[in-house]
């Protein structure tokens, strides 16, 4: 493989500054760009020109690949680019002035308040898995937190008596809010399942697998899902769902976009902002099913 993109990916493997998922994607986006260079027989990528790579784009585009996926492609090798042009590799960028392709900004899916309570009734606490479960749904929907930062919270993080929780992403903290059956919720897992456990790898990691290790992603994945289906909720719901559906209900509620944007951790207000976009798609879907003199 190419020397500098083997020094790219070293410094990627030891970065900080992105989130582990984001150098894993970046990774795998260089090593296909890498494998397309190869096929065409170029030695090294600072060889390629602004047509490489815009080739590189319609060769992705004739394959099928979503346009959200494309441009993904594209700001991973911008990214490669920039950095070799910091390490002095290179004196032009080839990405420069390419802007990738045209996306379509699909709307989150999002929960009715009456889907929440149906969804937050499934796990019945009578074992392990339904307290922890209980646990973690209310506790996903209380506050809004993405799901990497659901499964790392800490015993120390949760603070039950005065109601709120210290939430850490990229070395930013905030402190968010929890409602009291969130409260209870924790409480009875707590006591009545965690504390059971015969072996906790992590004495301060609050939420756990039946063998006393973190919860992975994967398999916080599965129990959404399982729950969905055991709701008979027709969505298409992620582990992203409700942290998008407690935005909205609290804006619908009275919120301000300030605050969400807060709690939500979101460091620029115009990530927030697409939900004030949902409301009013929701608010006119709501008038023209609603008002009498809608279909006149």
């Amino acid at each position: 493989m190419d020397v500098l993109i083997d020094e790219y990916l070293a410094y990627l493997k030891g970065s900080q500054n992105v989130s582990a998922n984001t150098r894993e994607s970046y990774r795998r986006d260089i090593l296909k760009y890498a494998k397309y260079l190869e096929d065409l027989q170029i030695q090294c990528v600072n060889e390629c020109s602004n047509t490489t790579i815009i080739n590189y784009l319609l060769s992705m585009q004739k394959q099928g690949m979503a346009s959200s996926t494309i441009s993904r492609n594209l700001a991973s090798i911008r990214a490669m680019y920039r950095f070799l042009l910091s390490r002095h590799h290179m004196t032009n960028d080839p990405t420069q002035n390419i802007h990738g392709f045209k996306t379509e900004k699909k709307l989150p899916q999002i929960l009715t308040s009456q889907e929440v309570e149906i969804l937050l009734e499934q796990p019945v606490c009578r074992d392990f898995k339904g307290y922890r479960d209980r646990a973690m749904l209310e506790l996903l929907y209380a506050t809004g937190m993405r799901v990497s930062e659901l499964i790392s919270l800490r015993i120390s993080d949760v603070h039950l008596e005065v109601g709120y929780i210290n939430c850490t992403h990229h070395g930013q903290e905030r402190v968010i809010p929890i409602y009291t059956a969130a409260r209870e919720a924790i409480r009875a897992y707590l006591s009545r399942a965690r504390s059971k456990l015969r072996e906790i790898q992590d004495p301060d990691i609050l939420f756990l697998n039946l063998n006393g290790a973190k919860l992975t992603r994967q398999g916080f994945w599965k129990i959404i899902k399982y729950y969905t289906q055991k709701a008979g909720i027709k969505k298409d719901i992620t582990p992203h769902t409700l942290r998008h559906s407690f935005a909205i209900h609290l804006l619908e509620n009275g919120a301000d976009l300030k605050s969400i944007q807060e709690m939500l951790g979101h460091t620029d207000i115009s990530s927030t902002q697409i939900y004030a976009q949902i409301a009013k798609s929701r608010l006119a879907d709501v008038y023209q099913k609603a008002h009498p003199r809608a279909h006149s």
